[in-house]
């Protein structure tokens, strides 16, 4: 094949423009939507990552967008950026992460399926490096990539998820996803330690330790973590901690940030409600979870479980 009809197969027939752009599609008879976020120097010739951010119960695209600050790391870094939004009324829109229970739960949309439509969608008019698609999301949305990744491990590489553990029972994926986990230990939405007195009883999720241990199972991870506790640099009332669990294989790396004194917030960014409790300075997840994204590009085998 020659350089010039290769370029030319490879260039999406449809190419967008830098900015946010909203997209609408038609998934399981419903209506969807998501907001795409291409930064000033995407170059249509290029191959390009992709970060999919989902946003917790209550929020949108437009909420995530300005809790997370993920559009400038973009900026920055040159990698395409998914904003989708969950279903529901204005105020109780979220994804279906299994962690909802009872007869409200049993209609909820197949949310897997709108995330392979969004993909789908975006490669017919960008340049997506298909190894090279992550996902991240908080609370409700963290708990979705959870699910994204055993149910997706064909398309995403790697997934993170900030105060939001696993919400279901999942099967393993068919690869080994990595996977970085942060969580606060003061976190009053979705405690650290699990369901508490005050969560409500149709919401059911797993802890973090719990969680962690799952994960480290499935992508067969050593016991033991090399644990660091990262520099104090702001004095906010927090402390990191960065345990990192290898995995044998080095194709499956699971890391939990743990932030003492944090509370339901997105690490680095100032919290957004009152009730959500401090949010760390001492690192910006936005760095973190980009840098170990880059580490695990999908590069390896499906295994068969």
């Amino acid at each position: 094949m020659s350089p010039l009809l290769f370029l030319l197969l490879t260039i999406p027939m449809q190419s967008v423009t830098p900015g946010d752009h909203l997209r609408e599609l038609n998934v399981g008879m419903m209506n969807r939507s998501y907001k795409l976020h291409v930064p000033p120097g995407y170059d249509p010739k290029q191959m390009t990552p992709l970060v999919m951010i989902f946003h917790g119960l209550g929020g949108d695209a437009e909420d995530i967008t300005q809790i997370s600050g993920m559009s400038k790391k973009s900026d920055e870094a040159g990698f395409l950026l998914i904003y989708p939004n969950g279903s529901g009324p204005r105020r109780l829109m979220g994804f279906n992460a299994g962690e909802r229970r009872g007869p409200a739960a049993e209609n909820r949309p197949d949310d897997v399926a709108f995330v392979r439509a969004i993909l789908d969608d975006v490669e017919k008019i960008a340049s997506v490096d298909s190894k090279r698609v992550f996902a991240a999301g908080i609370s409700n949305g963290g708990m979705l990539c959870y699910r994204l990744a055993s149910e997706m491990s064909d398309r995403f590489a790697a997934i993170a998820s900030i105060s939001g553990p696993i919400a279901m029972q999942l099967a393993p994926p068919g690869r080994p996803v990595p996977a970085l986990h942060f969580h606060g230990t003061a976190d009053r939405v979705v405690p650290i330690d699990g369901p508490a007195r005050g969560t409500p009883a149709m919401i059911r999720f797993e802890s973090a330790e719990t969680t962690i241990r799952t994960w480290c199972k499935f992508n067969d991870c050593i016991d033991s973590p090399t644990i660091e506790e990262l520099p104090d640099r702001v004095d906010d009332g927090t402390k990191v901690i960065r345990k990192q669990y290898p995995s044998k294989s080095g194709k499956g790396d699971v890391v939990l940030i743990l932030i003492e004194g944090g509370g339901h917030t997105w690490p680095g960014q100032p919290p957004q409600l009152p009730f959500a409790g401090k949010s760390t300075r001492d690192v910006a997840a936005n760095d973190l979870i980009w840098e170990f994204f880059q580490q695990h590009p999908l590069e390896y085998p499906q295994v068969v479980h």
